[in-house]
């Protein structure tokens, strides 16, 4: 009998009980052999060999490992935060997203708990078939997409062309700290 896999039971997947299957514990077994087509296949960059059968590049040195270059990017970079320019658009957006998150939660939990808890409510017919269950959804994704509209123009007004100002002063003063290279 097969199994559904196309094995025999207990051919090689540990669910076997027959007494030569068994080894004696701390004996390895000399014969496994994996399943998976891609087992002897070397990783990409490690231990291959280049076009002249020399061994490829080393690995790049890890994060701890910088030159002095790269040292100052990160001291822009890190001054940049703390510039108050930075500080004023990361405040701006803050001053709309929060305030905004949390109105929207309220009226989201507010749907919900009154859909739950008050279900003559929310079954009150408003016009024909519509009651008020119906337009609270549909307020829902009016909502949705108003707080959308309103988050993209608070950032085209108030916010996108600081940032830019920000991003252009720190690719220049990263490109003057890496030496005038890109």
């Amino acid at each position: 009998m097969q199994s559904s896999n196309g094995r025999a039971p207990g051919a090689g997947d540990g669910s076997g009980s027959s007494a030569e299957s068994q080894e004696e514990p701390g004996e390895a077994s000399r014969d496994v052999r994996y399943e998976d087509p891609w087992y002897d296949a070397l990783s990409s960059g490690w231990g291959e060999l280049d076009g002249a059968g020399m061994p490829a590049p080393a690995v790049p040195a890890a994060r701890g490992e910088r030159d002095g270059a790269d040292v100052r990017a990160r001291d822009v970079y890190v001054a940049v935060q703390r510039s108050e320019a930075f500080q004023e658009v990361r405040g701006r957006y803050r001053r709309f997203v929060v305030p905004g998150v949390a109105a929207f939660l309220v009226w989201y939990v507010g749907y919900v708990v009154a859909a739950t808890t008050a279900p003559g409510l929310m079954a009150r017919p408003v016009a024909g078939a519509v009651n008020v269950a119906m337009l609270a959804g549909l307020g829902q994704f009016l909502t949705t997409f108003l707080l959308t509209w309103a988050y993209a123009r608070h950032a085209r007004l108030r916010r996108d062309r600081a940032a830019l100002e920000l991003r252009w002063d720190t690719q220049e003063l990263t490109r003057g700290a890496r030496g005038g290279t890109l």
